[in-house]
């Protein structure tokens, strides 16, 4: 299977083209990454990751948040241009849509999304059938989702690597 048939790569274009729920794309990329790179920082799963990021920054106005996660998106996909992962997508159109959207971000435009453009049919019909079954989802919980989330593990696993490292450093001493 080609990994852009991935179900977790299909439901990042499906967030990302369908109700434009960035928080989804970071979510499903992610554990897709996770999985199949894991650890490799410069993969272009990475890169998408970061355009998810980039636009939810930007549509939260967090616009230096935007800009520098979106630059690092851009600086990745140019790096991996040839990369399966880039095989069934408008690779000029994603990069052009970049470039216009950091230019707004300079200009202090409001937000304005952009379409992954597919050019398998496949996985443009998998995409526009799963969008079909998107639920529509509220501005406001778009905007402030990564605050509704449940971090219990998140926090629960930062504290255990603070008290490991304290713990180390604590043998370390004489």
């Amino acid at each position: 299977m080609h990994p852009l048939f991935h179900p977790l790569y299909v439901d990042f274009c499906t967030y990302f083209n369908g109700n434009q729920d960035y928080f989804e794309c970071h979510e499903a990329l992610e554990e897709f990454w996770k999985m199949y790179a894991p650890g490799d920082k410069n993969h272009p799963l990475v890169g998408y990751v970061q355009l998810a990021t980039g636009m939810y920054h930007w549509r939260r106005n967090n616009t230096i948040g935007a800009m520098k996660i979106l630059k690092k998106a851009m600086k990745n996909f140019t790096e991996n241009q040839t990369s399966p992962f880039f095989e069934y997508i408008d690779y000029d159109k994603l990069c052009k849509n970049c470039e216009i959207s950091l230019k707004a971000i300079e200009n202090s435009e409001h937000f304005k999304a952009f379409q992954l453009v597919l050019t398998n049919e496949t996985l443009d019909s998998l995409v526009k059938k799963k969008i079909k079954e998107l639920p529509p989802l509220p501005k406001d919980f778009l905007l402030h989702k990564h605050m509704l989330r449940d971090r219990t593990d998140i926090l629960e696993t930062r504290n255990n690597r603070k008290l490991a490292l304290a713990q180390k450093r604590n043998n370390k001493k004489p």
